[in-house]
């Protein structure tokens, strides 16, 4: 099974294809990258660069390399990005989050990663707190290491979101057995075989299906102080209040009914064991 494993449209999996084909033609000298850090952004071009540089250029003696899945942007984006040093890999048309980031998850085990982590384009996490996460899984105490803002600091103002996030980990950790406090945190870091082997379909906030199939597929999952902070430019494309967090609970229902039989087995001591 690969990363690049979904349900997707045939338009939509023709898009991710020539997306995915023209950048390992264009970057086939950018192996050995120990870490890639996989940023997502759609019409980010005032933000991305900063995300970019935050990257650290090395974490534990591990090269690390940004790369930046620019879905569909209608401004500079991608350029910016670039300019900044991140690989980029353009996506013709917008196709959501979620797949985004299954394509970034993608191309990272093609470029050889050992490890990948996720940061937002939006500035509301900082890379430069990626050697905390990584520090659980290079001392082989986890497979998957999530940021919290609920154990760091949070600085977003908006109460009801606040309270989302309060909710929904108290329900993702109800249905898997593991304490979560943050289950959509921009900020992770993981094994790449985890990804390697877990089917993703959502096309957006894949932040709890990750977890919880993550969980399912008994993949020990730890968190770690993060920092949120308020978005540094533009506006959020989550939409309503109300809305999204409809639209969270019913990825986490989905979900956790398609993993019901690994969920049971997860609670179990895990299978998994770092390499």
């Amino acid at each position: 099974m690969t990363a690049g494993a979904t349900r997707e449209t045939p338009r939509t999996a023709g898009l991710v294809e020539a997306a995915a084909e023209e950048f390992l033609r264009t970057h086939d000298d950018r192996g050995g990258c120990d870490i890639v850090v996989v940023i997502p952004a759609f019409n980010e071009e005032a933000s991305v660069a900063p995300v970019v540089l935050a990257v650290p250029g090395e974490i534990g003696g591990l090269r690390t390399s940004a790369l930046v899945v620019d879905d569909g942007s209608s401004d500079a984006t991608a350029a910016t990005a670039e300019g900044a040093g991140a690989m980029v890999c353009r996506v013709g048309e917008n196709v959501g989050q979620g797949v985004a980031l299954r394509l970034g998850y993608r191309l990272a085990s093609d470029l050889g990663a050992r490890y990948i982590a996720t940061a937002d384009a939006d500035g509301q996490f900082d890379p430069a707190e990626l050697p905390r996460l990584m520090a659980p899984l290079l001392a082989g105490d986890a497979d998957f290491v999530n940021g919290s803002r609920r154990l760091g600091v949070n600085v977003q103002t908006d109460r009801v979101r606040r309270l989302g996030v309060v909710v929904f980990g108290a329900v993702i950790s109800a249905v898997t057995g593991v304490h979560l406090t943050d289950p959509s945190n921009g900020l992770r870091a993981w094994r790449t075989e985890v990804t390697d082997t877990v089917v993703l379909k959502q096309p957006q906030y894949q932040t709890s299906e990750l977890l919880i199939r993550t969980i399912a597929h008994g993949f020990r999952v730890a968190e770690v102080p993060a920092t949120m902070y308020e978005r540094s430019a533009g506006m959020s494309k989550k939409g309503r209040n109300w809305r999204y967090g409809l639209r969270f609970g019913r990825v986490i229902a989905t979900t956790a009914w398609e993993e019901r039989a690994g969920l049971v087995g997860a609670r179990k001591p895990s299978r998994r064991r770092a390499r």
